[in-house]
Order: C-alpha cells, then structure tokens, then sequence
C-alpha cells in the first residue's frame, strides 16, 4: 500500500504518524519506498522524519492570524499555491491513501488529495479538534479519533472511528525492555518511585514547583526521578549547588528511554499532551497533571480532565500550583497503594493497545 501521511507543528501531530509507519514496516503493509511525509520546513516535523529515515518534501503553508487580519490574505495565497504544489506531489506519488494527523500542513495535502479523488483520512489526537481537522472533516472518508469530547465536535458523524492513539501500542513494545533503576541510578527498585518531566525541553513551571518542594520532598519515604529537560538543567544544577537533597532524588536532563522507564513508576507528574496522554494509559501509570495554558484551545486542561473523570489522573492548574497542592497530591498517590491501584486500573482502561492496528485497518478499509 502507498500512503502519504501529513501533520506538522507540534509532536502531537507527528507521533501518531511516526508510530503507524513503524507498524505499517512491521507487518509488510509498506516498504520504506511506499511511504512520504510532507511538512513543513519550519516545523518539528523537519528534524524528527528525515531524522528516522522517512521520505520527507515540504510545502509552505502558514495559519491564520487573528491578531493580524491583513496577513491572512497571504495566508489564503498561501494555501492556495500550497494546494498546487501538494496535487502535483500526490500525483507524482500516486498513494492509496493520504492520511492527516492536524497542523495547516495537513489541510492542504489532504483537502487537495481530496479534490483528487484519492481516499483520505484524518486522525484527531486531542480532545479539542484542531482548526485543519474540523475543515477536513467535510472532505475526507473516514474520522479516527481518541477522546470521546473530539467526536462531538465533528457533524459528519458517520464518518468517525474510535481508534485511541497509534503512540499507546508503540509504547507498550518500548516498554518491553525495562530500565534496571538500581545499576542506573542507584535507587531502590522496590520503593514507590514518581517521575515528574515536562518534555524533551522541559517545562518551568513544573520545574520551579520542585525546586520550592524539594526540601519537604527530600524528607519523603519515596524516591523521585526529575527530569529537568535539557534546557533548565544547568540552570537548576547552579541553583542547587552545594544543597544536600538526598539520594532519593536524581535530577536528570533527559531520559532517552522514558516508555521503558514508565512501567517502573508508581505515579507521574507531567503536562497532559496528547502523546504523554498514550503513554501514561498504555502503560496504565497514574498521572497528576499540571496542563500548560499556551497551548490551542486550551486542549490540554481538556484532556486532563477528560482522565481526571475516569479517576486515571489528579490535574492541578498551573495558575493554582503550589508546594502544599503539589507534596499532598503526590502522597495521596505514592502512600496510598489501594488507591494507586484504583488509578491505574482506570489509567488502563483508557488506554488502546492496538489503536495502530485500529487506525491501520481503516486505512485498508479505504484505499482504492
């Protein structure tokens, strides 16, 4: 099968892809050569891709602005020569099927495979529908999608397909190959143990909230893995120098092996990402959630609730984070097994261990 898969801006639309062209290899459904990305240059789309040995060509396409209305005329330029250049693309690749995961990027190359006459689909990840999808919706075949909040938000609703995310099936296989927390840092792989991250990068206001907590933190009969992300880290290695926090605590840059670490962990504490949202449930890891507020649509306040009401998650405002709100939502989890356990049942329920498969086979059911 030839397939052509599109998204960009934001690793929420790339994962999802990256992990159903691994799948797709793995069951002789495509060769390398019977795949493409397109992207953008400018997204993150352009190092992940070529990065894994993808077939990748861009086009450019920017979003509108509502700041600056005067823009979006080019915007609409934009899109107009962007649509061009991505019929002569499809054309030229002749797919089966063109699949779209979100970002601008993916509204040209699936509106266009569309007026092509080429099946289509897309993929929703979040539980607020991006700007692309919902135009697309109109156009494609089929709808897959993972939070049930997302469904309500298209009209064609004979077109949806509840798939979960392809990343939660990649996960469980990375998973297989465990991490041994005693020869690589030391710890105590029978004490309950919290990771708390915020991304490759990181993200500060989790880091600041452990730097205010972790005196208190220290004094706790759990052991915790803080991952910085590369950006802080030197940064908060100066603040703590000479700070005795224990050994209970390892303070990391980044963990290249996180889905083989996360099996391991009592509890999370992270942002509340579409793509963190198919690990923690995969793996069925109770989470407490802190959403970043500068995201679109605020999807990821959205999508923490969404696990919060299933009793898979504890979210905590950014705006309303504080070390008392923080320590106790950590101890009700890490000192309190039962309910660890009740967490991490309904984490589990959550989550879809063949949602490649899923989303693969409505791509099969739609090629032409």
């Amino acid at each position: 099968m030839r397939i052509i898969f599109t998204g960009g801006g934001t690793g929420g639309h790339i994962y999802p892809i990256m992990a159903l062209i691994e799948r797709l290899k793995e069951r002789n459904i495509a060769t390398n050569d019977e795949i493409l990305f397109v992207g953008t240059k400018k997204g993150l789309e352009a190092k992940i891709v070529p990065a894994a040995g993808v077939n990748f060509q861009t086009i450019e396409i920017q979003g509108f602005s509502r700041k600056h209305l005067l823009s979006n005329f080019a915007t609409v330029n934009l899109f107009m020569k962007a649509t061009k250049k991505a019929k002569k693309i499809i054309t030229d690749f002749k797919p089966d099927v063109v699949v779209g995961t979100g970002g601008y990027v993916s509204g040209a190359i699936v509106f266009a495979a569309a007026k092509l006459h080429v099946s289509t689909m897309i993929h929703e990840s979040n539980s607020v529908v991006g700007v692309a999808n919902k135009f697309l919706g109109h156009y494609v075949d089929k709808i897959c999608y993972t939070f049930d909040d997302a469904a309500k938000q298209f009209r064609e609703k004979k077109k949806l397909v509840k798939t979960g995310n392809p990343r939660s099936q990649q996960v469980l296989g990375l998973a297989a190959s465990k991490v041994d927390l005693q020869s690589k840092w030391g710890l105590n792989p029978k004490t309950p143990t919290v990771l708390v991250f915020g991304g490759s990068r990181g993200a500060l206001a989790i880091n600041r909230i452990m730097l205010k907590s972790l005196t208190k933190l220290e004094k706790k009969p759990y052991q915790i893995i803080w991952v910085t992300g590369t950006y802080y880290y030197d940064e908060i290695q100066k603040k703590l120098a000479g700070i005795d926090y224990g050994k209970t605590i390892k303070i990391l840059p980044y963990v290249k092996d996180m889905p083989a670490l996360l099996p391991k962990m009592t509890c999370v504490v992270s942002r509340s990402g579409a793509t963190s949202i198919a690990e923690f449930t995969a793996l069925g890891v109770p989470a407490i959630l802190i959403p970043s507020p500068n995201v679109t649509h605020n999807h990821q306040m959205i999508n923490a609730l969404d696990l919060e009401k299933k009793g898979a998650a504890t979210v905590i405002a950014e705006n309303d984070l504080n070390p008392n709100n923080f320590i106790s939502s950590i101890d009700h989890i890490l000192l309190d097994s039962k309910y660890a356990d009740e967490m991490s049942n309904a984490s589990k329920k959550l989550g879809v261990p063949n949602a490649s498969d899923q989303v693969i086979k409505v791509m099969q059911e739609i090629a032409k």
